[in-house]
């Protein structure tokens, strides 16, 4: 059964992590993902920098198809096109780096999840009027947690997703700050493919679901 829009919106929020995965090809990143859901990482967004993303981003969701507690989305879209042509793809929800009204138009008129990336105010308003339902909070490392509070101050209504700068040290900061979820990039991978185990970020995707459990 295909996911409605609130189902997989109410699956960020309540598995609280997004996987955000990057790699040198799609085998290496199809891969990423499957030590990642082994873990208990069950959303995962597969960035448009990856080589052949349409191909990864099919395999996955055919090969999650029956499972309805696993969604893939698609990172990194900088346009209309690169949107549609996700979707097609089969990716759940959408994520991009910066405001772009045009993006969030094209995923609600297809009713698909839509995180747009923001850096200020003005940015996180113009994303809720335009009917992004999460903001991406990004780079979330330039801000720290401390701008979470700051935006929910004038704007207690917006849902706030940091993504970069978000660890197993720091997690709790952002999650009592008050965002909704985070997003975990190279933290998840980088020890494994320094080191070539894989293994380690199974190990690192049950650190951080015990993490945000306890």
């Amino acid at each position: 059964m295909t996911m409605k829009k609130w189902q997989i919106i109410n699956s960020i929020v309540e598995q609280k992590i997004v996987g955000v995965l990057r790699g040198d090809s799609a085998e290496q990143v199809e891969l990423f993902a499957h030590k990642c859901i082994e873990g208990g990482l069950n959303a995962i967004e597969v960035t448009f920098t990856v080589p052949s993303v349409v191909k990864c981003l099919e395999n996955l969701t055919s090969h999650y198809a029956g499972r309805d507690d696993v969604i893939i989305g698609a990172g990194t879209v900088l346009d209309t096109e690169t949107a549609r042509i996700a979707i097609l793809a089969g990716a759940q929800f959408i994520v991009t780096p910066y405001l772009n009204p045009e993006v969030i138009r094209n995923c609600n008129r297809y009713q698909i999840p839509v995180i747009p990336g923001a850096m200020t105010i003005k940015d996180v308003v113009e994303g809720l009027e335009n009917g992004a339902d999460i903001i991406k909070l990004f780079p979330g490392e330039i801000s720290g947690p401390r701008m979470i509070s700051a935006i929910k101050g004038p704007i207690p209504q917006a849902n706030i997703m940091p993504t970069g700068g978000v660890h197993l040290e720091n997690i709790h900061e952002w999650l009592a700050a008050g965002a909704v979820a985070v997003g975990i990039g190279s933290d998840l991978t980088k020890e494994a493919v320094k080191t070539g185990n894989y293994d380690l970020i199974t190990e690192k995707a049950r650190a951080y679901k015990a993490n945000v459990q306890a």
